[in-house]
């Protein structure tokens, strides 16, 4: 550092020191300082202090409102709720009991289930599988007071209280008027059950009842979620099913919105899914029940929409309580059945209804034949598909002397065909009368029965109908996979779409199923091998006939896309395995013999049959 460096620094501290000295403060300078700051700090406390007050004013004008609206919200409690206006008001609080089955979740508000869950099954997306949840569903009954009020529970609070037992847990809602004077919804949830229990009791509360009191509104509803991938076919089977107490079981349509009042004693009412419901049934009995179901649009997370009012008996002196049983749980026919174990005649309720299973006759064959083998094979055989296709070549054993004895029916037409050709070139068309009477002259000779081939047919209908009601509906099925496709109980798509086409995916939907595709190519084949062996595509007229065959195939398409993916692999696998009796029956059976048996038959004395008689007294 030189010199001139140093001279400046020393000249600067200089100045800054000397500036400093001279702007010092006097005496009277720094009091006048002290006395600013204290009015500063004195008016600040002064409003710190005022803002205070104000604050203490306002919350004392606050908590004076507040018990003014409290005044006035107890007013208006008593007024609108009368001998309830304490259960008027609280705060709702939920909590779920579950057994090995269910898992119900309870709301104070209505002392009611507000929610259901399938512990052991889930949607076709693995997401939990609800039947209902916290606002899909409403229940709740009508109170009418001795002071001329109608209540309704689902706007009162209950008091819960939660208890055990070694086989059950018990949770009793109560809604409470007085000490002694209330009125108890008491649940029972078995531990491993899917049909719980609900009780109303009384305790003195006749004196709070319109007089003669002797009976409840009910008022109970709930939306039915998609748990399934078809939604179409879901909606189809999501029906409202209702028993009266002493006949059998009926439904509102399925199609459409539709209702219907109820006459007469009502056992049950079942809020029907797919594969789950809800079933509620009543000790005694439902009566002026009026039931609905509305159709949910299409882009809804919910399917239908069921709706039941009805009125159930009641005693408010608590003598007699009302009691009813809720079924929570899969539309499983043994599990359904099962609950008709220990009742007799008209006490049955015969829950296995709900599943549709066509006619009487039909569904006789799936209850007695089906069902059984179906149970009997689960038992030792894990792969549903295999179960199938063991279920399919039992019953075509079964039928095989009917189905052989229709393909010679068929061959001895076919046999005989030159003949009632010459026939038909002897006699001209004008004359059908004449050219009728000796073909059937032919037949009777040869022995041949034109109605042998299709009685054998119409025996084996009544088990492919009941086949068509069994797959689609067996809970069995659900979310088995088998092959390609993941679930034999819905559709098994091998290419879908998300344009709309009209005219094709209202009918056809949106994908192509694979199994649906087999079977439609399957049935073509036969068709064609049919015709062949009947040679009903030589006969006159033919062409719109063979035109029809081959037609119903791609109609049969059409219809079973949307299908269970398992009844089009039943389907599929049955016509195969005809197709196989078929060239089979071909390789054993000799046309030639056939036919010289017939030409035997023709030399024997004939001797007609009182049909064969009747008829040709009807043609003369």
């Amino acid at each position: 550092m030189d010199k001139n460096t140093v001279i400046g620094l020393v000249l600067i501290m200089a100045v800054i020191f000397g500036f400093s000295w001279l702007n010092q403060p006097s005496k009277e300078e720094l009091a006048r300082r002290q006395h600013v700051r204290d009015s500063i700090a004195a008016a600040n406390e002064a409003a710190y202090l005022a803002q205070l007050e104000l604050e203490r004013e306002q919350a004392v004008a606050d908590s004076l409102a507040a018990i003014g609206e409290m005044t006035l919200d107890s007013a208006r409690l008593e007024k609108t709720y009368g001998y309830f206006a304490a259960a008027g008001v609280g705060v709702e609080e939920q909590f779920t009991v579950e057994n090995e089955k269910i898992r119900l979740t309870f709301s104070n508000k209505g002392g009611r289930v507000c929610a259901a869950e399938m512990k052991n099954y889930t949607r076709y997306d693995s997401l939990p599988l609800m039947l209902f949840a916290d606002g899909d569903a409403s229940f709740g009954f009508t109170l009418f007071t001795s002071d001329n009020r109608i209540i309704s529970t689902k706007n009162l609070y209950f008091q819960p209280i939660v208890s055990k037992t070694d086989d059950a847990q018990i949770v009793t809602m109560r809604l409470l008027v007085e000490a002694d004077s209330y009125v108890d919804f008491i649940y029972t949830i078995p531990n491993d059950d899917f049909m719980t229990s609900m009780e109303i009791k009384a305790n003195k509360m006749a004196p709070y009842f319109s007089p003669n009191t002797s009976s409840l509104d009910m008022q109970w509803q709930s939306l039915i979620r998609q748990n399934e991938k078809g939604r179409k076919f879901e909606s189809r089977y999501a029906t409202l099913n209702y028993k009266y107490v002493s006949d059998d079981m009926e439904r509102l349509s399925e199609l459409k919105n539709d209702s219907e009042k109820l006459s007469g004693k009502v056992r049950w009412v079942a809020f029907k899914d797919h594969f789950f419901s809800t079933i509620m049934i009543a000790d005694d009995a439902f009566t002026a029940a009026n039931v609905e179901t509305e159709i949910m649009p299409d882009r809804s997370e919910f399917i239908k929409k069921h709706s039941m009012e009805a009125s159930v008996a009641f005693d408010p002196n608590g003598i007699r309580s009302t009691k009813f049983h809720t079924y929570y749980g899969p539309n499983q026919y043994r599990v359904l059945k099962s609950y008709d174990r220990d009742l007799d005649g008209e006490d049955k309720l015969r829950l296995q209804h709900i599943i549709p299973m066509g006619w009487s006759l039909f569904r006789w064959i799936s209850t007695c034949v089906i069902i059984p083998v179906f149970n009997f094979l689960s038992k030792y055989i894990a792969s549903y598909g295999i179960i199938i296709l063991l279920l399919t070549i039992i019953i075509k054993l079964v039928i095989l002397p009917f189905t052989f004895k229709s393909y010679m029916s068929s061959a001895k037409m076919r046999v005989l065909r030159p003949q009632i050709d010459e026939i038909n070139a002897r006699i001209p068309a004008e004359k059908a009368m004449e050219r009728q009477q000796a073909t059937m002259n032919l037949y009777q000779k040869a022995g041949v029965s034109p109605m042998s081939g299709c009685l054998p047919m119409l025996f084996q209908m009544p088990i492919l109908f009941a086949m068509f009601s069994f797959f689609p509906t067996a809970f069995e099925l659900r979310g088995q996979s088998f092959l390609w496709a993941d679930d034999l109980s819905s559709y098994d798509a091998i290419l879908s779409w998300d344009a709309y086409i009209p005219l094709i995916t209202p009918f056809f939907g949106n994908h192509i199923s694979l199994f649906c595709l087999l079977m439609t190519i399957t049935n073509i084949i036969y068709t064609k091998i049919n015709m062949a062996s009947t040679g009903a595509a030589d006969q006159p007229g033919a062409g719109m006939m063979k035109w029809m065959m081959y037609l119903m195939p791609i109609m049969f398409m059409f219809m079973f896309n949307n299908y269970a993916s398992g009844l089009s692999y039943y389907y599929f696998v049955s016509l195969l395995i005809t197709i196989i009796q078929t060239y089979l029956f071909r390789l054993f059976v000799d046309d030639k013999k056939v036919l010289a048996q017939l030409e035997k038959n023709k030399a024997k004395p004939q001797k007609k049959s009182g049909f064969m008689q009747r008829l040709e007294e009807a043609q003369k």
